[in-house]
C-alpha cells in the first residue's frame, strides 16, 4: 500500500498545492496545511506562548517527543490498524472517506 502525503506550510503554499491537485499535476490521500510557518506551533488551535522562549522550548520538546517515539508513522500505530481492522475497513475505502474528508464550501462573511 502506497499513501501519498503531502504537508504545506504558509497558505502561499497550500495554494501552489491545490493548484497542482486541481490541474492533475499531483495527486496525494492525505493533506496537513498550516497556515503558519513552520507549522503554528504557537497557533492552530495550540496555546499560544507568552514569549519567544516558551515557543522555542515547546518546539523543542515536541521534536524529542517525536525522536523518542517507539510509534513515529500513523499507519504503523496498533490502535489505528485496529480502528482500520473493526470499524473503518481500509483506507481510502468509503467508510474512511466518507467519515475522516473534511470538504470546505466558500462562506460569505458578514
Amino acid at each position: 500500500l502506497t499513501v501519498k502525503i503531502a504537508v504545506a506550510n504558509t497558505l502561499a503554499n497550500a495554494r501552489i498545492m491545490m493548484e497542482k491537485i486541481r490541474t492533475g499535476e499531483a495527486e496525494y490521500h492525505f493533506i496537513e496545511i498550516m497556515a503558519c510557518p513552520v507549522g503554528c506551533i504557537g497557533g492552530g488551535g495550540q496555546p499560544v506562548p507568552v514569549c519567544e522562549e516558551t515557543r522555542l522550548n515547546r518546539i523543542a520538546a515536541i521534536y524529542e517527543c517525536d525522536r523518542s517515539s517507539q510509534i513515529r508513522k500513523s499507519h504503523e500505530n496498533p490502535a489505528i490498524k485496529e480502528l482500520y481492522d473493526t470499524w473503518l475497513g481500509k483506507p481510502c475505502g468509503e467508510k474512511s472517506h466518507h467519515l475522516l474528508h473534511t470538504h470546505y464550501k466558500a462562506q460569505i462573511r458578514c
